[in-house]
């Protein structure tokens, strides 16, 4: 890959597109699942290894509980491999693993396997590797707010206390930059619930490519378009 620059430092990915991958090939849905946990690997290992700060993944929403129960079970099958199978080699590759999502809510085994995950790792100082799974970005805001209101209640801070970075500080992503740019496989155009709060001024591109099939030059190619992105924040350039 030519070097890149300016990196993003926080890139978020809404990994779209297996169930619709897997009727395109004639295959069970589970399948598509399966073969996007491929894709995810290697965009993990990239994102170590040139240097990005942050890497969030929309794995599993509160919503997608909703889905037919056989696919539901395949994906909570694959989360316990993929925690299971790649946990030595990111603790190796020094990734640091944060859960976005209520853990509690996770059937015993992917909780515990969630929980390992983020202990093992917890002091590593690599790449920062996020993983939304039972998230709803909603859901996030308003414990962010019954949180602030709880320790407003009990005196321990003024409502007028209350800024961008207290609110910040009670998301799942708190002490990380927002994001830069969020990623959406598969032509959809939506945010779908995912880091609302975080993604205010974020670059958005929305490759038509479904997931199974997003490569590295994909990738490569969503990082040189950020690059010339111009960022104004709301100001305008001279």
């Amino acid at each position: 890959m030519t070097e890149v620059t300016p990196l993003p430092r926080h890139v978020a990915i809404i990994m779209d597109g297996n169930g619709r991958w897997a009727k395109k090939n004639k295959i069970k849905i589970a399948l598509g699942h399966r073969t996007g946990v491929e894709a995810l690997r290697a965009i993990i290992r990239e994102s170590s290894d040139i240097g990005i700060e942050a890497l969030s993944l929309y794995a599993f929403s509160t919503e997608n509980w909703k889905r037919d129960p056989s696919e539901v079970e395949a994906l909570m099958g694959l989360l316990l491999e993929f925690f299971t199978s790649e946990i030595d080699e990111l603790d190796e590759k020094n990734v640091c693993i944060r859960i976005l999502g209520d853990k509690d809510g996770m059937p015993q085994k992917q909780r515990l396997a969630l929980i390992n995950a983020e202990e093992r790792t917890k002091n590593n100082t690599g790449l920062k590797l996020n993983i939304a799974i039972n998230y709803g970005g909603r859901a996030e805001l308003v414990r962010a707010a019954r949180s602030l209101a709880a320790k407003a209640a009990a005196g321990k801070i003024k409502p007028e206390d209350i800024t961008e970075k207290t609110l910040s500080d009670e998301l799942y992503t708190r002490g990380l930059p927002d994001v830069d740019l969020l990623i959406r496989t598969s032509g959809e155009m939506r945010l779908s619930n995912f880091l609302l709060y975080q993604c205010a001024y974020a670059e958005f591109l929305f490759p038509t490519v479904l997931w199974p099939d997003f490569s590295l030059e994909d990738y490569h190619q969503a990082l040189e378009a950020f690059a010339h992105r111009d960022r104004r924040y709301g100001g305008r350039n001279s």
